[in-house]
């Protein structure tokens, strides 16, 4: 009995944790999940939308209203009154973005002042023609100082659907039917 007795208070000592592969993993693997991030840089654009409310008891005639019209075969930029300013047509079937810069930077020097622009789309307007419109409206690239950066135009942007494209007249005969 005291061989059982013996068994019984002899003391079994605790297995160690062995922790080093854990760690070895952990030292490698930091690294290259850190090396791996990728950081992205978020602009937010804040935009300012018709209310639908009081939009014609707010309009001032003598107040010009800068518009780009973006229709399928064409930029229009216009004073928001009917009158076109300048139309600007596909070159090699894309919109000429580098033209639309240099009218926004002319009408720009004409109005300092101006901060808004609205921008009209048709409804099939791709999302990737906005943005490009949007950032060409907004600034443009300048050279201040041996360095280039981007020079403010009309940093307010308003959207809204475009209006039907004007339809063309047709002739009437001289019986006064139409055929």
């Amino acid at each position: 009995m005291d061989r059982i007795r013996r068994r019984k208070h002899k003391h079994q000592e605790a297995a160690d944790l062995d922790v080093t592969p854990f760690m070895n993993l952990m030292i490698v693997l930091v690294p290259v999940l850190l090396l791996s991030m990728v950081f992205t840089h978020t602009t937010v654009i804040d935009l300012n939308f018709p209310t639908g409310e009081a939009a014609d008891a707010a309009f001032d005639p003598d107040a010009v209203h800068l518009e780009v019209v973006v229709r399928e075969d064409t930029l229009q930029v216009a004073d928001g009154r009917g009158g076109v300013i300048k139309k600007l047509p596909k070159v090699d079937g894309s919109y000429d973005f580098a033209q639309l810069s240099l009218v926004m930077q002319e009408l720009k020097r004409r109005m300092p002042e101006k901060q808004d622009i609205t921008v009209l789309l048709e409804q099939d307007t791709d999302y990737q023609t906005l943005v490009t419109i949007m950032d060409t409206v907004r600034s443009y690239p300048t050279v201040q100082n041996l360095e280039v950066v981007q020079g403010e135009l009309f940093p307010v942007i308003s959207l809204g659907d475009s209006p039907s494209a004007p339809a063309v007249a047709q002739a009437v005969p001289a019986g006064g039917a139409q055929s």
